[in-house]
Parts: C-alpha cells; structure tokens; sequence
C-alpha cells in the first residue's frame, strides 16, 4: 500500500476506535471517568480505570465517534485543552497508585478553535508533555489510526509507542503539508510520502517500537492478541525500578532519528 491509501485506512468510517478497543479488550471492567476540575468534561477523550488480566489500569483514549451524531458529539476526536487536562489528571491519579497508562491515540490534531485557544490548548499539551515524561508509572501508548500533531504527542510520550499496520503519525496532515509546501491541494499523495507517516516508516526511524497486524476486518483474534500483549509489556515495565523506567524513558526520546532499522526486522505479531 502506498502512503496515501495508509492514510485513506486510518481515516476509514467503519475503522474501530478507542470506545471499540476499550470494550474489546477491558470489558466490563472498565469504569470511566470525567472532567478536569477546571472547566468540563471533554468528550473527545474518553477516560477511566479498569482492570487487565486481573491487573488494575489507567486507560485513556482519544475518541472520533463512528456516525456523524457521535463524531458531532465527540468533536471529531479533536480534543479541547480540558480533555488533555483531564487525560493529565488520570495519569497523575495512576502515578499515586502505581496503575500502568495505556493511551489509544486516534486524532487528525487538537482542536483549533478560538475557545480552545483562549482556555490554553498549548499550554495543556505542554503540560502533558513534560508531566509524561516524568510520570513515574509505565506508559504504553497505541496509534490506532491518524496520529495528528501535538493533538496525539500529548498522549504518547510514552516508555513504548505501537501502531496498527494502517495507522499514520505525523506532525502535520498531508493535505496541510501539501498547501504549505506546494499551495497545491493535488500534491496530497506525495506529502504522504514526504512525511514518512506509515508504520513502517516510523519503525525504521526508531519512532515506534511495534507494528500490530490489523487482521481482515479487525475481528476478535487482534483483541485477544493486542490484549495478552499489552499485559505482558505493562507487567514487564512494572517489575523495573521507577528511576529504571524514567531513565529509559528519557533516552528512549533522545535518541529518537539515530538508530535505524529495516523493515523486514520490525515486529508485526500479536501473540
């Protein structure tokens, strides 16, 4: 698949999201909780605690909806400064209990309007950043379809970043890339690949650390695999000190561009 028709498969109507991988993969188990005690409760990041294979969690997600009044009502899945406020204050929450985070990221970027500007976008994701990078809790972060901007950074500053085969993480959108760069909305498909947004991109630039293979139409087999795969990684980083975790952390980012690897050598299983 080229890069565009990457792009094309994030942003499918009938793709899960994270409500999907939420239900599929915690269950009933999942208990989900609201507002940032400043301003509101943002919908566009739906977030909670729940358990996982028996292990109490954090899970946060970034939520698109899946018909246009849901998609309406979530605001497209572009968050507003009190939705990464509120994903900040579950983290924090966890840090206290020593709960893993696990965010599923699927946003085209945050919300840019004048309200979310006036309320602090930049500086909730700021915030995030930096806090993220000190949590002293493990973090897991999964793409699970479009990766847009500071929008996605603000929940995947992470110990370990995965993504779906068909998911893209990029700093800009292709169609903005291409107006900057060219004022020609028709160089669409080759701001795609200009950006190196693909998961295998990304895994050869050392962004990510796993590609997860999206079986035909997403059944059962991808949660149940994704599941057992998440619990093994949170339980592994559980076992390190947390100066270990935080350690690894930090030079996990600043390394970030020097080490390269092949295609061919990135993991694709879930099992």
């Amino acid at each position: 698949m080229s890069a565009i028709d990457r792009v094309n498969a994030a942003r499918a109507n009938n793709r899960p999201t994270s409500i999907d991988y939420i239900t599929k993969i915690f269950g009933d188990s999942f208990f989900e909780l609201h507002g940032d005690r400043r301003f509101g409760d943002d919908k566009a990041i739906v977030s909670g605690i729940a358990r996982l294979n028996g292990l109490p969690v954090t899970v946060i997600g970034i939520e698109k909806g899946r018909n246009l009044n849901e998609r309406m009502e979530r605001n497209f899945g572009m968050a507003h400064p009190e939705g990464y406020r509120k994903a900040l204050r579950l983290m924090k929450q966890a840090e206290k209990f020593r709960r893993p985070v696990i965010c599923f990221v699927d946003t085209s970027g945050a919300y840019c309007g004048i309200g979310a500007e006036e309320r602090g976008q930049g500086q909730a994701i700021a915030e995030n950043l930096m806090e993220m990078m000190t949590l002293k809790t493990p973090i897991l972060s999964i793409l699970i379809g479009e990766g847009g901007s500071g929008g996605a950074l603000a929940l995947a500053v992470a110990d370990e970043v995965w993504m779906l085969e068909n998911a893209v993480y990029s700093v800009i959108s292709p169609e903005g890339c291409a107006s900057i760069l060219w004022k020609d909305a028709a160089k669409t498909a080759e701001a795609s690949e200009c950006l190196k947004m693909t998961s295998q991109d990304l895994f050869s630039l050392g962004v990510i650390e796993r590609i997860i293979r999206e079986p035909k139409d997403l059944d059962s087999k991808l949660f149940d695999g994704l599941k057992n795969l998440i619990s093994q990684t949170v339980r592994k980083k559980l076992e390190q000190p947390v100066d270990t975790l935080l350690d690894n952390r930090y030079n996990r980012f600043r390394r970030l561009g020097q080490d390269f690897v092949t295609q061919d050598d990135a993991p694709t299983d879930t099992e």
